[in-house]
C-alpha cells in the first residue's frame, strides 16, 4: 500500500456531525491500493485511522487528490462512512469547488439535495451504456462523483472504461474520420418520447431556449405544436486540458439508435421515422454512421470496461474526460447519487485536426 502524503504535518478533524477532533501524523492518514492486482482504475483510497473525516482531509490534500486522479482517472474512497447527499456535496466542494447544476439534460434525474442528483432514473432492468457526462454540451464537468447510499441486492454496478485506452482500440481509419468531422447529435423534443424541451432546458420560455442554443453552438428548428429539433456538431477526439493526452470523449456511441436494446430500438423505429427519434447521432457532415463502425466502437468500450461491487458509503470520483461510466441492470433497492464539478468548455480544448467542428 502506498501512503498519501498530506500537505501539512497534521490537522484537526472537522466533522459536520460534531465528531471529536483528531490529530494524526502526516504519514498515516490514508492508504492507496489497486482495486485488484494489476488494476488501478479506480485507485482505492481508505482511511488508515479511525474517524477520519473525508471532507476535512480533502481540504488539506486537494493537490494530492488531483495528482492521483490525473494518473489513474478514477478514485474510489472506501470506508469513510459517507452516508448522505449533503456529505457528498461538501466533499465535492472541498476537493473540487462548488458542485455544478445539471443543464441541457438528456436523461431523467431528480434533485436529492442542492446540486446532488439521482443517477439516471431509468428502469432497473435496463443497461446504461458507457458515456462521458454531458460531453455533448459546450460546457461540461471535468469531474463527476458518485455516492453509493444503498447498494443493490444484485447487479447495479457502475462500469467504467479508460477513454485513452478506448481510443487506442479504435481502427485508425475510423479515428481519422471522427477526428476530422466530429459527430452530429440530433434531438427531437415534444413527440411524447424522451424528455420535453421544457425539462431538458429547464424553462418554459422559447426565447430562453433560443438564446441558450445560440451561445452553445446548437442549431434549432421549432416545429408544429410544442415540438423542437436541435442539431449540434461536437468533436469526438480531444486533448485533455491538463495532461495533453488524446481521449475518445463523445456521445456518438451512446446516443446512436443502434446502441439501444433491440426491443426498445425496434419499438421506436416502428412508431417514428429515424429523423424523428428522440436521440440519434451521425458523422459531423450528417451522413449515417455505418453499422460496422458502431459495432466496432461498442466493442472498444466493452474491451476496456471494468466493474466493481458497490459498498455502502463508497464515493467514486472520476475524471469525466478520461473515464466513461455506465450502469448495469439490478434488482432490489439501489440508491446512487451524483454530483459534478469543475466546468470545462469545448472552446478551450486543443483541436485534434484542422477543421475540428468546435
Amino acid at each position: 500500500m502506498e501512503p498519501l502524503q498530506p500537505k501539512r504535518p497534521s490537522f484537526a478533524e472537522r466533522g459536520a456531525r460534531g465528531r471529536q477532533a483528531l490529530s494524526v501524523s502526516k504519514d498515516s492518514l490514508t492508504t492507496c491500493q489497486d482495486l485488484r492486482p494489476g488494476q488501478s482504475l479506480p485507485l482505492v483510497i481508505r482511511p488508515a485511522v479511525e474517524r477520519l473525516n473525508l471532507v476535512a482531509w480533502a481540504e488539506e490534500n486537494r493537490d494530492v487528490i488531483d495528482e492521483k486522479l490525473r494518473l489513474h482517472g478514477g478514485l474510489l474512497f472506501r470506508g469513510f462512512g459517507i452516508a448522505a447527499a449533503e456529505e457528498l456535496e461538501r466533499f465535492i466542494a472541498s476537493s473540487s469547488g462548488a458542485p455544478l447544476e445539471y443543464t441541457e439534460r438528456s436523461s431523467p434525474r431528480s434533485t436529492v439535495s442542492g446540486r446532488i442528483y439521482t443517477s439516471t432514473d431509468y428502469p432497473e432492468r435496463e443497461t446504461i451504456f458507457l458515456h462521458n457526462e454531458q460531453s455533448y454540451n459546450i460546457n461540461f464537468p471535468l469531474k463527476i462523483y458518485f455516492l453509493c447510499a444503498t447498494p443493490a441486492e444484485r447487479g447495479g454496478e457502475t462500469p467504467i472504461a479508460d477513454c485513452r485506452r478506448v481510443l487506442a482500440r479504435i481502427d485508425p481509419r475510423i479515428r481519422e474520420r471522427f477526428a476530422a468531422q466530429g459527430y452530429a447529435y440530433v434531438r427531437n423534443f415534444g413527440a411524447g418520447l424522451g424528455l420535453s424541451w421544457q425539462d431538458a432546458f429547464q424553462t418554459e420560455d422559447r426565447q430562453a431556449v433560443e438564446r441558450y442554443c445560440q451561445k452553445s453552438d446548437i442549431d434549432l428548428e421549432w416545429r408544429s405544436g410544442q415540438r423542437l429539433r436541435t442539431r449540434q456538431v461536437r468533436p469526438a477526439i480531444v486533448r485533455h486540458p491538463r495532461t495533453g493526452e488524446e481521449v475518445w470523449f463523445n456521445h456518438a456511441t451512446f446516443f446512436h439508435v443502434s446502441t439501444l436494446a433491440p426491443a426498445i430500438r425496434e419499438g421506436l423505429l416502428a412508431g417514428v421515422p429515424e429523423e424523428d427519434l428522440p436521440n440519434n447521432t451521425y458523422y459531423g457532415d450528417g451522413k449515417p454512421i455505418e453499422p460496422e463502425v458502431m459495432e466496432a466502437l461498442r466493442g472498444a468500450y466493452r474491451a476496456e470496461t471494468m466493474t466493481f461491487t458497490w459498498e455502502r458509503g463508497d464515493v467514486l470520483m472520476l475524471d469525466n474526460m478520461m473515464v466513461a461510466h455506465g450502469r448495469a441492470p439490478f434488482t432490489g433497492p439501489r440508491k446512487v447519487v451524483v454530483g459534478m464539478a469543475e466546468p470545462c468548455s469545448h472552446h478551450d480544448l486543443r483541436p485534434m485536426a484542422e477543421g475540428n467542428p468546435v
